[in-house]
């Protein structure tokens, strides 16, 4: 199975990309699958009157999620807290612990009617249904 990575051409250390490259089947390892939330992934689609975000945050509680809207730039935010514990018996053998906020934030094409607007969080994933503001008429000026 071969796994697909993202490349970024203006990426100001690419050997740096390489040995991360290299190096992520141990650090995998070293987690046992726990690995913290690192990106926020969106699909976003559009409609004549709306966009909707879909943003995956798996393991992260409704709470600590914060939407902001600022004319056409959404931002998402969000606090992750996860802890592991293992333990033989009454002695604690090991604790895995973290703790991290991510954020993402993206412009669209229209302005946002932030009060129109909702939002949903159900099994991991953030459902945005953004109402694109009306647009007003545009006024010509009479040249004198």
């Amino acid at each position: 199975m071969s796994n697909v990575t993202r490349y970024d051409p203006f990426s100001l250390e690419p050997m740096a990309d390489l040995f991360q490259g290299f190096f992520r089947p141990m650090r995998s390892l070293a987690l046992e699958g726990e690995t913290p939330l690192s990106d926020i992934k969106i699909d976003v689609s559009e409609s004549e009157t709306a966009y909707t975000v879909k943003a995956e945050l798996p393991g992260v509680d409704k709470k600590d999620i914060d939407v902001s809207i600022d004319g056409n730039v959404v931002s998402i935010s969000a606090k992750a807290e996860r802890d592991k514990e293992t333990k033989n018996g009454e002695r604690l053998i090991r604790r895995e612990r973290y703790s991290g906020v991510i954020s993402r934030s993206f412009s669209l094409a229209a302005d946002i009617d932030e009060g129109t607007s909702s939002a949903q969080y159900q099994d991991g994933v953030l459902s945005l249904t953004l109402q694109k503001k009306k647009d007003a008429p545009q006024k010509r000026l009479q040249i004198n």
